[in-house]
C-alpha cells in the first residue's frame, strides 16, 4: 500500500498513563491504524508522553514501528513487586484505595495553584516507598537511541515540590530520554523515584493521566489523543469511581484548553470490549496479548470509519 502523505497524520500525537497494558494497547492501537491506513506514525510532528506513553514516543522517535499482534518485540512490561495479588500491594484495601487515588485526585484540586502542587508533594511523602527499579527499563530505552530531536516531550514530577516538568521542552532540566522515560513511569508506592541531577522525579500521571494541554498546539493544529484509562470500568458505587471522575474531568478540561487556541482535539480510549480484558490492573503482563490484539482490531475499525468518513 502506498502511504499517504503526512497530512494525514495529526501534527501532534498525545500518549497516556496505562501501565503495561497500556503500552500494549497504545502499540496495538498505533498499529492497526497505521495497517488500515497506510500511515506511519513515526513521521508525526510533535509527541507528548506520559509515563505508559513516554515509552512508546520514545520508540517512535528511535524509529521503532508499533508493535503488532504476534510480533517478536515486545512491549516493555514494568516491574511490579507483587506478593500475591494488587490489592495486597499496601497493608489493606483503604490504603491501597487512597494511594491509588492520591496522584490523580489531587489535579482536581488546582494544579496550576500554589495550593494543588503542596497537596500533591504532601500526599507523595505520604504514600509508601515505592521498591521497583525502572533500571532495566532505562537500558531498554537507552539501547533503542531515543534521542531528543525536537519533537519529543515527556511529563513527570518533581516529588518534593510536586510540580510538573516536561522533558524535552524549553528550560527543561537536563536528562537522558532514557532517565526522562523512567522518571515518567516511576508510579510512586510502587518503583523507586528516578534521581536526575539533585531531583527525584515521580510518575507523570500523578498530574495528568494525558498532561494534553502541554501540546504545541495553535489554530489549526491537529491534536490526537490516545488515554489508556479513558474507560475504566468502574461501577458508580466503587471507592475508584471519584479516581476516574477526576481523570475525565482533567483530561476534558485540558482538551478545551487546546481547543481554546484553535486546535482540533480528538480524544480516544479502549474501546468496551478491550477495556474489559483490561479491568483494573493495568500492570497483569498475562493479559497483554490479548489486549495487544483487541487493540489492533479496534485500530484497524477507526481506520476503516475514518476512510468511509
Amino acid at each position: 500500500m502506498t502511504s499517504p502523505p503526512s497530512s494525514d497524520l495529526p501534527d501532534v500525537l498525545v500518549l497516556g498513563a496505562g501501565g503495561t497494558l497500556g503500552i500494549a494497547w497504545l502499540q496495538g492501537l498505533l498499529a492497526g491504524i497505521e495497517d488500515g491506513a497506510g500511515l506511519d506514525f513515526r513521521r508525526v510532528e510533535s509527541f507528548i508522553g506520559t509515563s505508559a506513553g513516554s515509552f512508546v514516543a520514545s520508540s517512535l522517535v528511535a524509529g521503532r514501528r508499533p508493535t503488532r499482534p504476534g510480533g517478536h518485540e515486545r512491549a516493555a512490561p514494568l516491574p511490579v513487586p507483587r506478593p500475591s495479588g494488587p490489592m495486597q500491594l499496601l497493608a489493606g484495601p483503604a490504603r491501597y484505595a487512597a494511594a491509588v487515588a492520591a496522584p490523580w485526585a489531587t489535579p482536581a484540586l488546582g494544579v496550576t495553584k500554589p495550593s494543588g502542587r503542596f497537596l500533591r508533594a504532601a500526599a507523595l511523602r505520604a504514600l509508601p516507598p515505592g521498591r521497583a527499579s525502572h533500571d532495566d527499563l532505562q537500558e531498554l530505552v537507552r539501547r533503542r537511541g531515543a534521542q531528543w530531536d525536537g519533537r519529543l516531550r515527556v511529563c513527570a514530577v518533581d516529588r518534593r515540590t510536586g510540580r510538573r516538568v516536561v522533558f524535552g521542552s524549553p528550560g527543561a532540566p537536563r536528562a537522558e530520554v532514557a532517565e526522562a522515560v523512567a522518571a515518567s513511569c516511576a508510579v510512586p508506592w510502587i518503583h523507586r523515584p528516578v534521581r536526575i541531577g539533585d531531583r527525584e522525579y515521580v510518575d507523570g500521571a500523578v498530574w495528568s493521566v494525558t498532561n494534553l494541554d502541554v501540546a504545541p498546539a495553535g489554530h489549526g493544529t491537529r491534536v490526537l489523543c490516545l488515554n489508556p484509562t479513558a474507560s475504566l470500568q468502574l461501577a458508580r458505587t466503587s471507592p475508584y469511581a471519584a479516581v476516574r471522575a477526576a481523570m475525565t474531568t482533567m483530561t476534558t478540561l485540558e482538551a478545551m484548553t487546546l481547543r481554546a487556541r484553535g486546535a482540533k482535539v480528538r480524544v480516544i480510549g479502549p474501546a468496551s470490549d478491550v477495556a474489559h480484558v483490561m479491568g483494573l490492573d493495568l500492570m497483569d503482563e498475562r493479559r497483554r496479548p490479548a489486549v495487544l490484539a483487541g487493540a489492533y482490531e479496534q485500530g484497524l475499525g477507526l481506520a476503516r470509519v475514518s476512510a468511509g468518513g
